[in-house]
């Protein structure tokens, strides 16, 4: 990843290499966000009017350099090899528009990926060994892909997944949750918290029940040694 190291910009930058410019875009608008220079990627600079006054060309010169910086980061960010699509655009729109309409997918090929997305959604369920944490990555991977598809799986929505898609460990706890809780309003964050909070008692339980169960065993093995030790020295008379 590029590295910028004089002040300004002290983070790594996100590289396109052409296989991930889902991700690579979220992460570059962010940074664009930060730097005050969407507008220049998205909107472009208006070129300016004839006859335009002194301060008008002042903001439009401001403009421009904020524009020089989009398109700076951007060349920063890509490969050589994809740095030869952007390396004579003129401003950060060209260059953007460019390295989307290169990389971000035909909308037929996103059309027939959404709809297998949208099936491996519905059919999600939780395995029976798999963990609250492990199986809401999962969802949230599968949500992002589909968000990345121009398809967003609302709050609620994804609530009502998840609840449904529980192992059997957990039937007694969406029970206690959909009578107790508008789902309408609840957050994917406070669901997990609940049922991480519940996952954590299950396993202290077992946890403490397998203990009583060895202690037991133990305790069983000790009679029945003692047991025939007696019962020898009996038969040994």
């Amino acid at each position: 990843m590029a590295t910028f190291n004089n002040g300004q910009f002290p983070v790594n930058l996100p590289v396109l290499d052409g296989k991930n410019y889902d991700s690579w875009s979220k992460q570059m608008k962010v940074l664009f966000n930060y730097q005050d220079v969407m507008d220049q990627v998205t909107n472009g600079v208006d070129p300016l009017t004839e006859g335009a006054t002194e301060n008008q060309r002042t903001q439009h010169k401001e403009l421009k350099k904020k524009d020089f910086k989009a398109l700076f980061i951007i060349h920063q960010s890509v490969s050589p090899d994809i740095f030869e699509k952007v390396g004579d655009c003129e401003s950060a729109k060209q260059a953007w528009d460019i390295l989307a309409a290169a990389y971000a997918g035909d909308q037929k090929v996103k059309k027939v990926k959404l709809q297998t997305l949208r099936r491996q959604f519905e059919q999600l369920l939780m395995e029976d060994k798999e963990t609250v944490s492990d199986f809401f990555t999962r969802v949230a991977k599968l949500v992002n892909e589909m968000k990345a598809c121009g398809e967003t799986v609302s709050c609620s929505m994804r609530v009502e997944k998840i609840l449904r898609s529980l192992s059997p460990r957990f039937d007694y706890v969406v029970a206690a949750i959909e009578e107790s809780t508008d789902l309408d309003s609840m957050k994917v964050e406070e669901l997990q918290g609940s049922l991480e909070a519940h996952e954590q008692r299950m396993n202290q339980r077992n946890s403490d029940k397998s203990k009583g169960e060895i202690a037991l065993q133990a305790q069983q093995n000790y009679k029945d040694k003692k047991g025939k030790g007696k019962w020898n020295g009996n038969k040994g008379r």
